[in-house]
């Protein structure tokens, strides 16, 4: 079968860790430059050498999402490097997830979320838009949620955040008009990659589990805390709740693994038995 990733620049924000670095990890597997993008440098630093490590190529540009010309910066590097930029991943994001009785304590973190999340995607679209319009052709891949699907009670502003990179996203596919691609991918709950260590308000999951609360929490405490090992942890089994950030990852790899006139727009990833509402 034909390989659509070998040879490609591939930029990734929020690189330093989590989907970002195995995002990094799996396309540079498949033979792709890879040129991350994060506030840590430290933890750019370490996946740019396990990528090196495993054979493949990839540098590191420490960068803030929320500034623009931090963003037309890093691209810049990926140009220098490579020569030209075929696929921006904008994976940086936060989830303070809060009731509006929290704002005391919520609302810095909401504006933080608000900056990351809605701006470092739009800083992304704009500093690849120009490169790649020049080219003729790119692929901007934005990592969304559920969550902006429809509103709930405790995600009032992360929820906002996430259907305003689904607004931009379609908006920038109707307007680049074939030359830049663009994918959205809506993970559900993935508790393994670090997102629920900024939610505020622990109980504001509530917004996304509905009537499957108490059950999932039960459940998911008795999964995370390894004293179970059943269908629940199996993710050949049709029971599977907990879903592995490898399996996000590998919907970005397939999004990328296509023709340039093949676009997959709107993919959704979700454990086969998880509970979420929405």
């Amino acid at each position: 079968m034909t390989d659509h990733i070998a040879g490609k620049t591939i930029v990734v924000t929020g690189a330093a860790g989590g989907f970002g670095r195995l995002i990094a990890l799996k396309a540079a597997a498949r033979g792709a430059n890879i040129v991350g993008g994060d506030i840590s440098e430290e933890g750019l630093a370490e996946t740019v050498r396990l990528v090196e490590e495993a054979g493949g190529m990839a540098s590191a540009k420490k960068t803030d999402v929320t500034d623009l010309a931090a963003m037309k910066a890093l691209i810049a590097h990926a140009k220098e490097k490579h020569g030209q930029i075929d696929v921006m991943i904008n994976n940086a994001g936060i989830m303070p997830l809060a009731f509006f009785s929290d704002h005391e304590e919520a609302a810095p973190a909401w504006s933080k979320c608000i900056d990351i999340n809605i701006k470092g995607v739009m800083n992304g679209i704009i500093a690849a838009y120009d490169p790649m319009m020049a080219q003729g052709r790119g692929h901007v891949i934005n990592i969304s949620s559920i969550y902006g699907n429809f509103p709930v009670v405790g995600a009032a502003v992360y929820g906002a955040t996430k259907s305003a990179v689904n607004f931009l996203s379609e908006s920038l596919r109707v307007e680049a008009a074939g030359k830049i691609k663009v994918t959205i991918i809506k993970p559900t709950g993935v508790p393994a990659t670090g997102l629920s260590g900024a939610v505020v308000n622990q109980g504001a999951v509530t917004g996304i589990l509905g009537q499957n609360t108490e059950s999932y929490l039960g459940a998911m405490t008795e999964i995370l805390g390894g004293t179970v090992q059943d269908e629940r942890t199996d993710p050949d089994s049709t029971a599977y709740a907990v879903l592995d950030p490898s399996y996000i990852a590998d919907a970005v790899i397939t999004a990328m693994d296509q023709p340039w006139g093949v676009s997959l727009g709107d993919i959704t990833v979700r454990a086969a038995g998880d509970a979420y509402i929405l």
